[in-house]
């Protein structure tokens, strides 16, 4: 059973991972820094601390390889020396990358208030590179 400050702990946890708005990854060091000082204590944080990291780096990766997407439109305008701007393309891809990240700051609120009552969410789509 997770105790109060546990439950408070890996609130904090999981809205580390917003110091990605701020920091260049930030959103792997917040929760990654948070977890390793406390996961010792609780098996709640622990738990907690694993879900947030594998989340924010699984993330990291899809957003990385949506903005490899991108490459082929921009070759494809320099190669048409500018006359055929791939717009449409790019603009998708970008639309995709916009969408992830709305979709990552509901997700992130929405586990900080299941630890926040106790519970460890389980992020979907999440490569589980800490086990």
């Amino acid at each position: 059973m997770a105790t109060r400050n546990d439950n408070n702990n890996a609130f904090l946890l999981h809205l580390s991972a917003f110091f990605g708005y701020i920091f260049p990854f930030g959103a792997v060091v917040g929760p990654l820094v948070i977890w390793e000082l406390n996961k010792r204590k609780s098996d709640f944080i622990d738990r907690n601390g694993k879900e947030a990291i594998n989340f924010n780096l699984s993330y990291l990766l899809y957003t990385f390889i949506l903005g490899l997407s991108i490459v082929p439109f921009a070759i494809r305008t320099i190669m048409d020396d500018f006359h055929h701007l791939d717009l449409f393309g790019m603009i998708s891809v970008g639309s995709l990358i916009g969408i992830l990240a709305m979709v990552k700051f509901v997700l992130i609120i929405f586990a900080a208030i299941k630890a926040n009552q106790g519970e460890v969410y389980e992020y979907p789509l999440t490569i589980k590179f800490i086990k």
